[in-house]
């Protein structure tokens, strides 16, 4: 491990995905609600359907990317677990 990279690849790589979440829910949901509230989707406004279900639809993603982007992370630094199902 190479001093403590992978720590500071691992913290900004949760840092960044907390950043979208937090964009994503707070902001669409909450501060940008009336701006999006002009764009229709599906019969809905756009700001209530980010604050009802975008939001938990980008968590889930963002979820999915973690899992890929820190095995990749982990193979790179060396870290993956061994496989003990032989």
């Amino acid at each position: 491990m190479k001093d403590g990279g992978y720590w500071r690849a691992n913290l900004r790589l949760v840092a960044g995905c907390l950043a979208v979440w937090f964009v994503v829910s707070f902001g669409c949901g909450i501060l940008f609600v009336d701006l999006l509230n002009e764009i229709p989707l599906g019969g809905f406004r756009l700001g209530f359907w980010f604050a009802q279900q975008g939001s938990i639809y980008v968590f889930l993603v963002l979820i999915f990317f973690y899992a890929w982007r820190i095995g990749r992370l982990d193979r790179e630094y060396g870290v993956e677990e061994e496989d003990d199902h032989a």
